[in-house]
């Protein structure tokens, strides 16, 4: 699914209207059938409403939506906001409606004094002020207008866009100054900003509304965003042919733990055996050596020379990929070998965890990666790479600048985890939940690409569909477990299952 930047939403709108073609009222009137259909899954005819419109098309699609919910016997009081005497075109044209139609309802124009309402825990607040096409912060009467429904108890619904928040980057934007929303009923496809962890308190739940745009305009407009789908992710797994041996599936090496962290190398290794890989090769420190060889009898074990900690370099070219860094530790030892593989290595890494801290003290390492790695960082693993950065957006902006320059791809991991590629493109990950902000959680997501980079998969598929399958083992962990009762080992134990979701069996 296509994520656009909000400049090109317009672009998409006028491409609808002109080769459906439908009359742009009666698009907007579509989408209001969308709005009131969304709306009446969460409330019914009871609820008191209070409908704060503003003088745009975002006010347009607000009214059209009073109008019929007033036919379907709601109560509700509008607040058409318009302190410079002029309405967009179809904004006029749906206040003319609501007049003209809906009886019953309190409706207020408000050119300059505004007397706010009694807003209570009962009542439910349209936010229809500004869509999604603002590009600064809102101010004067406008943001003491979304202050004071920020103030008030009521439940909020926004259509489109909480108002005051832009699509994109919100760096420089004023906090107080957007709406607060429980619910966003956003039309047609998802903005940027509302994969964001910060603006989580804005958006609230978010939901899409197909309101028909053009699939053609939407096929043929260019974006860098996507947001992955099932039928996508599906689409890339390869067929395991009947007559195959353990030799067609690859060889990966797994360089992982350190004394106190056998943990962490077995975690990985279970994903990366549950992942598909024909065989697995442990290079452990040997103090790790009877822990792996129990836990992980499938795997074998190839044991370094310290009793401690990574000190030698395994010949990486020996394998189909390598995925080296989880409880690996920052010795010097181990740092001297680190860098020592990656300066030897035409092997596709894939590096994770302690081998990342390492980097970011060695960055000009970056830049002799082997073609087809993957770097794993979570948010605060990736500053230590390329700086701090003050929100969601600057951390991707700053990601991007990365892969783009190191010609690799970066998984930057969280809620909607982000694949980006040398070119630039960003895929948004849908899978997933809070109970995988646990400890392992990302060893296991290391041995899950590993397994996928040893099968050929290409960096870019084996990136996308091991982060998708990861975060499904991860719902159906939840749906089992619990959010706060499971652990990175239950995410290893249902990757078979999440594995033949994605297969379709």
């Amino acid at each position: 699914m296509k994520i656009f930047p909000t400049a090109s939403i317009k672009e998409l709108d006028a491409y609808t209207i002109e080769n459906e073609p439908i009359a742009s009222i009666e698009l907007m009137e579509r989408a209001a059938q969308a709005l009131k259909a969304a709306f009446l899954k969460h409330y019914d005819a009871e609820v008191p409403i209070v409908v704060f419109a503003g003088p745009g098309n975002n006010g347009g699609d607000a009214l059209a939506l009073a109008r019929l919910l007033a036919e379907d016997g709601f109560s509700l009081t509008v607040y058409l906001f318009n302190p410079s005497n002029r309405l967009s075109p179809d904004c006029e044209q749906n206040k003319e409606r609501l007049l003209a139609e809906a009886g019953g309802v309190e409706f207020y124009e408000i050119t300059s004094q505004f007397s706010p309402p009694t807003l209570t825990d009962k009542h439910v607040v349209i936010d229809g002020l500004f869509g999604s096409g603002l590009n600064k912060p809102l101010s004067g009467g406008f943001a003491a207008v979304v202050k004071f429904i920020n103030a008030s108890p009521a439940r909020v619904v926004a259509i489109d866009v909480p108002s005051g928040l832009m699509g994109e980057e919100n760096s420089y934007n004023i906090r107080s100054h957007i709406v607060r929303a429980h619910l966003t009923l956003s039309l047609q496809l998802p903005k940027l900003a509302f994969l964001f962890a910060e603006n989580q308190e804005f958006v609230g739940q978010w939901t899409l509304l197909d309101i028909g745009l053009s699939q053609a305009g939407i096929d043929a407009l260019r974006t860098d965003y996507t947001l992955s789908d099932e039928e996508w992710v599906k689409s890339l797994v390869k067929p395991r042919p009947k007559f195959a041996h353990k030799g067609n599936f690859g060889h990966a090496l797994l360089v992982a733990g350190s004394e106190g962290m056998a943990g962490a190398s077995v975690l990985a290794a279970r994903a990366t055996l549950r992942s598909g890989v024909g065989l697995l090769t442990l290079h452990v420190p040997r103090c790790n050596h009877q822990i792996v060889q129990t836990t992980v009898p499938e795997a074998m074990a190839e044991l370094d020379d310290s009793m401690h900690c990574l000190s030698q370099v395994p010949d990486a070219d020996s394998y189909s990929a390598v995925g080296i860094g989880p409880g690996l530790g920052k010795a010097a030892e181990t740092e001297a070998a680190l860098l020592r593989m990656i300066e030897t290595a035409h092997t596709p890494l894939v590096i994770d965890a302690d081998a990342l801290n390492i980097l970011s003290e060695h960055k000009n390492h970056l830049f002799r990666l082997p073609k087809g790695s993957i770097l794993t960082p979570h948010p605060i693993e990736l500053e230590r790479l390329t700086g701090r950065c003050s929100d969601s957006y600057q951390r991707l902006v700053k990601a991007r600048t990365l892969a783009e320059k190191a010609g690799v791809h970066v998984v930057l991991k969280g809620a909607y985890t982000c694949i980006i590629t040398p070119q630039g493109t960003c895929h948004f990950n849908p899978t997933g939940n809070p109970g995988m902000a646990t400890g392992g959680s990302g060893d296991v997501l290391t041995g899950v690409i590993l397994a996928l980079s040893a099968q050929g998969y290409s960096a870019h598929d084996a990136a996308i569909l091991g982060v998708y399958v990861h975060g499904l083992a991860g719902d159906m962990a939840a749906a089992s477990n619990g959010e706060t009762g499971m652990t990175a080992g239950d995410i290893a134990d249902y990757l078979p299952k999440a594995w033949l979701k994605v297969a379709g069996k």
